[in-house]
């Protein structure tokens, strides 16, 4: 891989990793909406984004353990200090690598989302089944739990 593909490598990378926070983003909207074929829509679409995406970076690193680099930030250094596209290949390293944070960040608010709605979905189950019994005021205003409750189906 030449320094011209290693860029264009990158450019690539940065045009997926904009798809993949679009979808991330698309992912929070649908989470909020409950929207279960859209999600299944967007995870589809995800997944070959997040596979190109790990594809490159092992090329990427490949290569550079190839001219006897380190695989990390300062064997891309190394690399851009011998190369007349240094400058660019940083400069491109850097967007990629602050897209790929949005991501991640992206990625972890909507798993606090999905572990709220599973802990919201898993009291009303619990709550409709008799397991669980609800918290209720009493008439001077603090908590009082009942003390036997039926299932919702038996009601």
């Amino acid at each position: 891989m030449h320094d011209t593909e290693f860029l264009q490598q990158l450019h690539d990378d940065i045009g997926i990793a904009q798809q993949l926070l679009e979808l991330i983003q698309a992912e929070f909207a649908a989470l909020g909406e409950r929207d279960l074929a859209h999600l299944d829509q967007i995870l589809s679409a995800k997944l070959p984004l997040l596979s190109q995406l790990d594809q490159h970076g092992r090329q990427r690193s490949q290569r550079l353990l190839s001219l006897q680099l380190t695989a990390d930030l300062a064997g891309l250094q190394q690399l851009a200090a011998q190369s007349a596209l240094g400058a660019e290949l940083l400069t491109r390293s850097d967007e990629l690598g602050t897209l790929l944070e949005q991501c991640q960040s992206a990625n972890l608010r909507n798993g606090r989302l999905i572990r709220a709605n599973q802990s919201t979905v898993g009291s009303v189950l619990g709550i409709l089944r008799g397991n669980e019994t609800p918290s209720l005021y009493d008439s001077r205003g603090s908590t009082a739990r009942i003390a036997h409750q039926r299932p919702l189906s038996q009601a």
